[in-house]
């Protein structure tokens, strides 16, 4: 389990990284992402049988009892039957990860940035997800040239995912579309597929509708990111506020208790509200955080939703 220690970038003041990542905690992920994905392939091996596949074996009429979404609306607009498609079952899973890489992100008063956690979360689930011959593809959104590679297996995989992680490092962020990564991915990801969503969830309110669709028809998991900061104001005097996409500024007396009563509620409101969006669409969402231990609490996570 060297791997992901060996993807790591050397740690700075600027960016930290995202800090130790044990070799238990990675055998525990192993193990629970295991179990989460049981349900999604039978076997490390493409079958030819008929099943979830990315391949079409035949198109035959449809029947009762069938998954409407395996419905082909071309030949049923030409027969003016319906008909649906039955494929090549695939026994290699396919994880996609979509990972937010846009200006909100460089933020952290704690330990790290949210950038850093989510380096380590990708560099955590990039690894599991290449083992035993599965694959993985990386999109990320929030920059003028969002990245995109298609799954591949193993160490190029890996390497991919390091260069992704070391472009966008290199990059300043821009405004992040949630929306826009999550149609890119429903695009991009042909079988049925693990999808993790490693992002702070702030910009743009443009995804609810598109998250709806995705987890239709994939496994979706959503893994947000937050900084203490972010939820409640210290009494440190005056301070200038900077949303970092938009560079919209604001002068705060943070010596007003009120001021920060207010501060904490509209952004407990708001974090609710994600919450909610992201729980209707029938998506398992975990809260990491810049400040203590963000492995264990995502591999606690894995291990009660396999559970």
């Amino acid at each position: 389990m060297s791997l992901p220690r060996a993807l790591q970038a050397v740690p700075t003041p600027d960016r930290p990284g995202p800090g130790a990542m044990p070799e238990a905690l990675l055998r525990a992920l192993d193990v629970t992402i295991g179990h989460r994905v049981a349900g999604l392939l039978a076997g490390d091996y493409r079958s030819a049988q008929a099943g979830e596949g990315s391949e079409l074996a035949q198109i035959r009429p449809y029947v009762p009892g069938d998954d409407v979404r395996r419905i082909d609306w071309n030949v049923m607009a030409r027969t003016q039957e319906p008909h649906v498609r039955v494929d090549l079952a695939e026994r290699v899973l396919a994880t996609w990860l979509l990972l937010d890489v846009s200006a909100s992100m460089q933020f952290g008063t704690a330990e790290r940035r949210k950038a850093d956690v989510a380096e380590g979360v990708a560099i955590a689930i990039g690894h599991l997800a290449t083992r035993r011959g599965n694959r993985l593809g990386v999109a990320t959104f929030g920059e003028d040239a969002p990245t995109s590679l298609p799954p591949r297996q193993g160490r190029v995989a890996l390497l991919g995912l390091l260069g992704a992680l070391r472009e966008q490092a290199e990059r300043t962020g821009a405004a992040g579309s949630l929306g826009e990564g999550l149609r890119r991915v429903a695009a991009l990801a042909r079988q049925r597929a693990l999808v993790a969503v490693v992002s702070d969830f702030r910009g743009p309110n443009d995804w609810r509708s598109t998250l709806l669709q995705l987890a239709a028809r994939h496994d979706v998991v959503a893994v947000e990111i937050r900084d203490p900061r972010e939820q409640e104001l210290p009494n440190v005097g005056e301070l200038w506020l900077v949303d970092p996409e938009t560079g919209r500024q604001l002068r705060v007396n943070t010596r007003s208790a009120r001021l920060r009563a207010r501060f904490a509620a509209a952004a407990t409101q708001e974090r609710g509200e994600v919450a909610e969006t992201i729980r209707a669409a029938g998506v398992r969402h975990v809260v990491l955080t810049t400040e203590g231990d963000w492995l264990r609490a995502l591999a606690v996570f894995l291990r009660r939703s396999a559970a």
